[in-house]
């Protein structure tokens, strides 16, 4: 049984065995308290009955007019809960936020080497809105040794009935042309 409950401040001293997967970015302590304080409806954990934590889901929501929009800033499963659907509904539970929020669509990174993460998000809905030119640092994991781009995946909300905000660029952006 899997319980999804907001996330607390406690939680961030068990979430070891999710962040250990060298595709899961790992931020400092004030990184993940910055969000718990300014975004909480965002934040939220995964446990299991036995209280071990599968996964979490962190977010924010941001921008303007058209572009205001939900975004996922990290989405992780611990390798022996993959494959449950929990990826699906911490996912599912974010867009709900942003829908509550009136946002216009749902964005998030991945980099564009993680074959398994985007086959994830492409059958929650997502497409690939632009590529994000070497978006990750090849220094913040030992398993990548160079930068490597990113794609920045969207999928638009019932405010977005047109789904204006997923129609793809064409060309690549750098990382200081994101808004």
């Amino acid at each position: 049984m899997t319980t999804i409950r907001p996330f607390t401040a406690n939680d961030l001293f068990k979430i070891a065995n999710v962040n250990m997967d060298p595709l899961t970015e790992t931020y400092g302590l004030s990184f993940y308290l910055t969000y718990l304080v300014h975004w909480p409806e965002y934040f939220k954990i995964a446990e299991s009955s036995d209280g071990r934590v599968m996964g979490y889901v962190m977010g924010k929501s941001e921008g303007y007019n058209e572009k205001w929009h939900g975004h996922v800033t990290a989405l992780s499963v611990a390798p022996e809960f993959r494959r449950l659907g929990l990826a699906g509904k911490l996912m599912a539970g974010l867009e709900d936020v942003s829908e509550k929020k009136r946002a216009y669509f749902v964005d998030l990174f991945v980099r564009v080497s993680n074959d398994v993460a985007v086959a994830l998000y492409k059958k929650l809905g997502y497409t690939v809105y632009r590529r994000v030119l070497e978006y990750y640092s090849g220094n913040s994991s030992p398993m990548f040794e160079q930068d490597e781009d990113a794609f920045d995946m969207r999928k638009s909300l019932s405010r977005d009935p047109e789904r204006k905000s997923m129609i793809p660029l064409e060309k690549p952006v750098r990382p200081e042309d994101v808004d």
